[in-house]
């Protein structure tokens, strides 16, 4: 694959890649991402959340989940899994601190449900996860990886893709590629005991659920 002759490959990730892709998401993803850096869940001083990880891989080696290569050099990755209807996992947490962020996005699948706006769809692909080098964005690499999720979810009899946007910048991002937002929640909003929980900085105000039907 190319893009204005910026060339890489993607290929499936698989289960010997596991350090590989631990690694490039400490780097490149854990710390950066809005929830993660208000929470500090991850510092200089602690920089592996055991929790934080085993969620965001969970299943990586799924046939589903992806990542680009330019050069040998792993500069990107997608890491994805799929729902069914009715059905919803449960992520045990011991950590403190992420448990609130999975206690808010467990809270937003039950709101959200996506499957409500595809009657006729009972499996889709959740992107959980694109982190894309810090040199190589821009180049459409993130596109490519959200493209070749769809043709795998269609290989595996999914209806449609959903990504869960923490981050106001993926959420800008999905939408330019075609995705519609289904539900919203401001972070102000969203209250446990009655106290707001998650408080980014700007511009990340809200949480967003975008879907894209597969054709």
């Amino acid at each position: 694959m190319s893009s204005d002759s910026f060339d890489y490959d993607i290929r499936i990730a698989k289960t010997e890649d596991r350090d590989a892709i631990a690694q490039f998401l400490r780097t490149y993803f854990y710390k950066d991402e809005p929830l993660n850096k208000f929470l500090e869940i991850v510092s200089e001083e602690n920089p592996i959340n055991h929790d934080l990880e085993a969620f965001a891989m969970a299943d990586f080696d799924n046939g589903i989940s992806l990542m680009a290569f330019r050069q040998g050099k792993l500069i990107a990755v997608c890491l994805n899994f799929i729902l069914h209807r009715g059905k919803k996992e449960h992520f045990h947490c011991e950590d403190e601190k992420f448990s609130k962020i999975v206690g808010m996005l467990e809270y937003v699948e039950e709101k959200s449900d996506p499957f409500q706006k595809y009657p006729g769809c009972d499996k889709a692909v959740s992107v959980g996860i694109v982190s894309v080098d810090d040199s190589c964005r821009g180049k459409g690499v993130a596109k490519k990886l959200i493209e070749k999720t769809g043709e795998l979810g269609k290989q595996n009899g999914c209806g449609f893709l959903v990504v869960d946007c923490s981050s106001h910048f993926t959420a800008c991002a999905v939408k330019k590629l075609g995705f519609e937002m289904i539900y919203s929640l401001d972070y102000a909003d969203y209250k446990v005991n009655g106290e707001v929980v998650l408080c980014p900085e700007p511009p990340h105000k809200a949480v967003t659920v975008y879907t894209k039907k597969i054709d």
